[in-house]
């Protein structure tokens, strides 16, 4: 059964599709898109083995001009070296302004391909493939692209929507259980912000932090509730003007980790799953939520598999320089996300540095 979720939006509205077997309906969805013959598909080598063929196959099928690109894995790669690997095979395959990208594979594919679209003849067509749980719930889905900058993850980048995303949960099978670890903090994260009955549901659940061993029914609710929060958010507030602010709950000392650790030691999804632990305990350390919401959300990434401490040998002056250069600082101010229930976030520029330092100490490993 196909699940759809529409992402409203002023200048271009899109689905997204889930459901079993869908990889082999990608030529089939785009054709109904009527987007123009010449497509560059962009992976990484280790997806490309499991999953490329088939989707070249679903897009010949369709009668889709396909040419492909891979990249190396890994997030210290999502920089514009990668980039301009992208444009070379573009241009050597002469990719014009009718043409479109397909990333098929996780959140740095997804980034890449969309900047790389975005940018390539000021804006081409793009088609997220999402093969991670954290691309599937998260980053494929409302249209930020961009790269990392030595000092800083994200920093140069664009907004570009896709034309569609669409999702197989079936390729999760192959999904290394760290990386399924990492798309649950995401998920938490729409339970925090957004899904209270989805934070329930997974609190209610056992082995959320094996996939294969994970219910196809709560796969499926976390999909369609993860992407429906999503969508839900990013309709009302395409750029980050304000409501959407709200995902980047504990985006803003993850992203710091993340660049401190050189993107090495801890992955996306961890460093998120920290920064929830350390924005818990800020908001409570203001009085803005309960401490046993602090304890339930603590106890759930935990059981999620997810780290609650700060890795060894992170330098918290190291994090608080770092959260100078977040993309959300505005006149100076780091602006955070905290929750005041499970369900109900607001963002703040008024936390004391004494209590971020306080929190960041009381996390050390």
């Amino acid at each position: 059964m196909m699940n759809r979720i529409n992402v409203n939006l002023p200048e271009q509205s899109y689905e997204i599709a889930i459901a079993s077997g869908n990889l082999d309906n990608l030529g089939e969805q785009m054709s109904s898109l009527q987007l123009r013959k010449k497509i560059l598909l962009v992976s990484n080598p280790t997806i490309f083995k499991h999953y490329g063929e088939r989707a070249i196959a679903s897009l010949k099928a369709a009668n889709f001009e396909v040419v492909s690109c891979t990249l190396p894995p890994g997030e210290r790669y999502k920089n514009l070296n990668s980039i301009q690997k992208i444009y070379d095979v573009a241009l050597e395959n002469r990719l014009e302004r009718s043409s479109t990208m397909v990333a098929l594979g996780g959140g740095v594919v997804g980034d890449m391909t969309g900047f790389a679209a975005a940018t390539w003849l000021r804006g081409i067509n793009v088609v997220q493939v999402p093969t991670t749980l954290l691309a599937m719930v998260d980053s494929a889905i409302g249209g930020k692209t961009g790269v990392n900058h030595p000092q800083g993850k994200n920093l140069i980048g664009a907004f570009h929507q896709p034309r569609l995303v669409l999702i197989d949960p079936e390729v999760l099978k192959t999904l290394p259980m760290r990386e399924f670890r990492a798309g649950m903090a995401e998920v938490i994260k729409y339970g925090v912000i957004w899904d209270a009955e989805l934070f329930a549901q997974m609190e209610a659940s056992k082995n959320l932090n094996q996939h294969r061993y994970v219910k196809p029914e709560l796969i499926d609710s976390i999909l369609t509730r993860s992407c429906q929060a999503k969508a839900d958010v990013v309709s009302k507030d395409e750029k980050e003007a304000g409501l959407r602010a709200i995902l980047n709950y504990g985006h803003t000392i993850g992203h710091a980790v993340e660049s401190l650790t050189g993107y090495r030691l801890v992955n996306h999804g961890e460093a998120v799953g920290i920064g929830m632990v350390a924005a818990g305990q800020i908001a409570a350390e203001l009085g803005m939520w309960q401490k046993e919401d602090t304890q339930r959300q603590d106890a759930l990434i935990a059981k999620a598999g997810l780290p609650t401490k700060l890795p060894a040998g992170v330098d918290i002056e190291g994090i608080i320089e770092a959260l100078q250069t977040d993309k959300k600082v505005k006149d100076g101010k780091v602006r955070f996300v905290l929750p005041t229930q499970i369900g109900v976030v607001t963002v703040t520029d008024e936390v004391p540095s004494d209590i971020i330092t306080a929190v960041l100490r009381g996390m050390q490993g």
